[in-house]
């Protein structure tokens, strides 16, 4: 995995990260690290995933007797990838966008874009965070059929995922006015 601040096209990231004071420069190892977890997270929830799959096809076609838990644990599972994964794509600005009018556009309105980008991308993280948490709380007290655990479990994966487009986007932000030039979401 790399980081923007490691290498790649965005090497103005790692000279402003150089450059800043410590309490920054440390901010920014812990979103690498959150970012490095969060995808070995997913990345091993995709593997238990592949193997409960395996498993089913075993007992139902092998064994003649399915597994039942497997779906709900694969929905659970799914989600996680889903979320967790998808929340990295923030840091990493590999995130779903288009940017052609930004790149066209004179440098002053990139600038401007990128900022309104990174505070809707924050705003947009908080509210999922608040959101979901209310919904992991209304539904911790019923549980899941098959696999008795709580039905909030499922929504705790947004509940991180909204945090981290938070906390992502207010490094990208941080970043921002650190920066004169910003480093450009493409390569040119």
């Amino acid at each position: 995995m790399s980081s923007i601040h490691q290498n790649g096209p965005e090497a103005d990231a790692r000279t402003t990260t150089l450059n800043a004071p410590p309490m920054v420069r440390l901010f920014f190892l812990g979103l690498d690290t959150l970012c490095r977890v969060s995808l070995w997270v997913s990345g091993i929830a995709m593997v238990v995933l592949t193997v409960m799959f395996g498993w089913l096809v075993f007992g139902r076609y092998v064994l003649n007797a399915t597994p039942t838990w497997v779906e709900q644990v694969a929905l659970l599972l799914v989600a996680l990838i889903g979320f967790v994964g998808a929340s990295t794509g923030i840091h990493e600005r590999s995130h779903l966008g288009v940017s052609f009018f930004r790149d066209i556009a004179p440098r002053p309105l990139q600038r401007a874009m990128d900022f309104l980008v990174h505070m809707i991308m924050a705003a947009f993280g908080a509210v999922m965070m608040v959101q979901t948490y209310k919904l992991v709380l209304f539904k911790w007290s019923t549980q899941i059929p098959l696999i008795h655990v709580p039905e909030g479990l499922r929504a705790i994966p947004l509940t991180f995922c909204g945090a981290a487009c938070l906390i992502y986007s207010t490094g990208h932000l941080i970043r921002f006015f650190l920066n004169r030039e910003p480093p450009s979401s493409s390569p040119r």
